[in-house]
């Protein structure tokens, strides 16, 4: 009896253990809201790069991105550097959600500053991958419409489309009620 007692127990710790490492990996697998908006800051001066190089033989010389282009983009440049930690920490958690985990902790094993230029290059492939030149003026557009926002703002806007949007690989994580 006494053996069976000892199973019965033996068995509810490990489903109570493996009850919380699925709780553990579900908190991991998604993106503080925080990063997310370092990261939204960190990419839009990669993104405008992106844009220009696809989208300069479709837009209009006086157009807002030729006359206002540099300086919407001056303070996201220059708080890049800031951003950078928790840029680091999204780009991280997208390789290791993409099912790649050695080179996930490859990755992570890098110096940050040594991983800059790789993180770039992926924003700049991705944006390049998505821009259809039919797209062009609405994206300028959009650009315009966003410009008077504090990058802080912008940043925040970003995190919520894609928090009420339901993204899921990964989630954006719950936010603190205060």
């Amino acid at each position: 009896m006494g053996t069976k007692r000892h199973h019965k127990f033996s068995t509810a710790l490990v489903a109570a253990i493996a009850l919380c490492q699925a709780q553990v990996a579900q908190a991991q697998a998604c993106l503080a809201p925080d990063d997310v908006t370092d990261a939204g800051i960190y990419a839009i001066p990669v993104v405008a790069d992106g844009f220009r190089a696809s989208c300069a033989p479709h837009l209009a010389a006086d157009g807002f991105f030729a006359t206002q282009g540099a300086d919407f983009v001056a303070p996201y440049s220059a708080m890049q550097n800031e951003r950078w930690p928790g840029t680091l920490r999204v780009f991280l958690a997208l390789a290791a959600g993409g099912g790649a985990d050695e080179q996930a902790d490859a990755l992570g094993e890098l110096p940050g500053d040594a991983l800059r230029p790789i993180v770039d290059a992926f924003f700049a492939q991705k944006i390049g991958e998505e821009i259809k030149p039919q797209d062009c003026s609405k994206i300028e557009r959009a650009m315009e419409l966003l410009a008077p926002l504090p990058p802080e703002n912008l940043g925040g806007l970003l995190t919520f489309i894609l928090d009420v949007t339901d993204v899921k690989e990964p989630a954006i994580c719950e936010t603190e009620k205060q």
